[in-house]
């Protein structure tokens, strides 16, 4: 079995009003080479961005690969990390305090594209000394600049 790709995704989601418009980024990195990819929705919120932001980068991805994936969204890492996806399809999507899940159309196309990929999941501190962090907030927020 060939030896999986390495890469790394940097991910950011930011929201102008919450909900109100939105935009998207990411980057991935494999070896020397660099891909920026960003995007905008007129009437969204900040986690769903965040989500949006990781689907978008692990759907660039044309085979399994080793994925390092970096975001400033305890929400998204934690769901991962602390195995929250796992109890909230035990129990039938809801949260644990029985309400329904919030995002689980993201979260459910999120689950599917990891079902290829080895992924560690890596929070970074937002609005620190990330480049590629700060990158993608940069490249979201002007998606919204650009389109509101």
């Amino acid at each position: 079995m060939s030896e999986l790709s390495q890469v790394d995704i940097y991910t950011d989601g930011a929201c102008s009003g919450n909900p109100g418009p939105g935009g998207w980024a990411a980057i991935l990195k494999v070896g020397p080479y660099e891909k920026e990819l960003s995007g905008f929705v007129p009437d969204t919120t900040n986690n769903r961005m965040e989500l949006t932001a990781a689907i978008k980068g692990l759907s660039e991805l044309n085979r399994p690969c080793s994925v390092n994936l970096y975001s400033d969204s305890a929400y998204l890492v934690r769901a991962f990390n602390e195995k929250w996806i796992e109890n909230w399809q035990k129990n039938g999507w809801r949260n644990s305090a029985k309400q329904p899940v919030s995002n689980s159309d993201l979260w459910k196309e999120l689950i599917d594209l990891t079902k290829q990929h080895e992924i560690r999941w890596i929070w970074v501190k937002g609005h620190a000394d990330n480049p590629y962090n700060n990158r993608c907030d940069e490249l979201a927020v002007q998606e919204i600049k650009q389109n509101s």
